[in-house]
């Protein structure tokens, strides 16, 4: 048998030399590889990468479907990027991004929006069952996102529907328990065809109605927390996930001369990089794994982005946690999963109300610094013989309509009209 050389990560090596192996061979990386400088460029982003990054601040970002465009989404809103699905408004996907999961949901957004198509059933749920609707203010506002936005962030989480027979339509989520109608309602798996046409019609309408925007794909790596099919969850759960991958890979085949559309390989990094991906559930990735997640999107598709030894070493602590994983466990504290998710939850909940403490502080900060000009351009006005005078007078005014504006951004409405009529009555 004839054999070949090759070198891989500085190593020379032998393989059989019978087969022809095309002009791109890439080879799947070994434990040593994890350690090149070059890992992630090379055996992650190789071919997913875009020529130049193109994200910015200013950057109109719409990111709804699963898991990653939620993370994504807190991620570059923390960091200071145009979200907009994080801006208030009534738009559905900013209210459940993180719940329209299958193809069918998703299109059924971009339908809605722009061509105003509506559902003939109840389709539209909430996290707790709550009927959602079509009301055509929410549709407004979904399409004022849309023909804002200049990337969507679009992740796909799976492949089990629920729909109505008789209509053929695909709910959001499962059927509510208060409205199953087992004549009508039914549960199935969405075929590779079916998923690679949803996928198709997605991209023809972001392209008719906003021609010049990036899309970018994802598939969530978040196993199913249980499957309707008469299988283990573990098995459903790998079939609909390449189900999702393989449509997904078809279809940015197909359209592989779109400059615009790209592919995150976020479900390979958590599911193909780390050994102790998972917390307790064996679902939800460890904290370390997704900020190394929402890091890689910044350093290759963000501009200035992030320098590429932060994700380095993001990365490096990331392995190190995963060993330490391996061997030690999770560090629970005797507490359930359930409880140190919940604590979890209420941390974050902390921080993010810390960081608007924080804002007010800056706030009112802001609010002195520009009182204290006033009082002083009000001053250099005067002759100045009437300058001690009107100091007294000047001072006042400004203290009342400094306790006006605190008060306002408090949101102490009805506090602030009764000083700011005092200070009418005073003047």
């Amino acid at each position: 048998m004839s054999m070949i050389t090759y070198e891989q990560d500085g190593e020379i090596k032998r393989t059989s030399g019978s087969f022809f192996r095309g002009e791109n061979t890439n080879f799947h990386p070994s434990d040593q590889t994890f350690s090149n400088a070059d890992f992630l460029s090379k055996y992650v982003m190789k071919g997913w990468a875009p020529p130049s990054s193109f994200v910015t601040k200013e950057t109109p970002i719409v990111a709804f479907g699963s898991c990653f465009a939620a993370n994504i989404s807190d991620y570059l809103h923390a960091r200071g990027y145009n979200v907009l699905t994080k801006h208030e408004n009534r738009a559905y996907v900013t209210q459940m991004g993180d719940g329209i999961v299958n193809t069918f949901a998703i299109l059924q957004q971009f339908e809605w929006a722009w061509l105003n198509k509506t559902p003939s059933a109840d389709l539209w749920h909430g996290y707790r069952a709550e009927e959602f609707g079509y009301d055509d203010d929410v549709r407004r506002d979904t399409k004022a996102l849309f023909d804002a936005a200049e990337l969507f962030v679009i992740t796909l989480g799976l492949s089990e529907i629920w729909y109505d027979e008789l209509t053929g339509e695909v709910f959001w989520r499962a059927v509510p328990r208060d409205r199953y109608d087992p004549s009508r309602h039914k549960f199935r798996v969405a075929t590779h065809a079916e998923t690679l046409a949803n996928l198709h019609r997605i991209h023809a309408l972001i392209r008719e109605y906003r021609p010049e925007a990036h899309i970018l794909f994802s598939v969530s790596p978040v196993p199913l927390t249980a499957t309707f099919r008469p299988v283990s969850c573990i098995t459903a759960d790998a079939v609909s996930k390449a189900t999702l991958r393989s449509a997904l890979d078809e279809f940015l085949g197909v359209h592989s001369s779109d400059q615009r559309l790209h592919y995150m390989p976020s479900y390979e990094a958590v599911t193909r990089l780390f050994s102790h991906q998972w917390e307790g559930d064996r679902r939800h990735p460890h904290i370390h794994v997704l900020d190394f997640n929402m890091q890689m999107f910044e350093a290759f598709f963000c501009k200035p982005g992030l320098p590429m030894p932060t994700l380095e070493a993001t990365f490096r602590a990331a392995l190190e946690t995963d060993v330490k994983l391996g061997m030690e466990g999770h560090e629970n504290e005797g507490m359930s999963y359930s409880q140190l998710r919940n604590l979890r939850i209420e941390e974050r909940r902390e921080a993010k109300r810390e960081a608007r403490r924080q804002e007010r502080i800056m706030e009112r900060a802001a609010l002195r610094n520009r009182l204290k000009q006033e009082q002083q351009r009000a001053e250099s006005n005067l002759p100045k013989q009437d300058r001690k005078r009107a100091k007294i007078t000047l001072v006042s005014t400004l203290l009342l309509k400094a306790a006006v504006a605190l008060l306002a951004l408090q949101g102490v409405w009805s506090l602030a009209d009764d000083w700011l009529m005092a200070a009418v009555l005073a003047l």
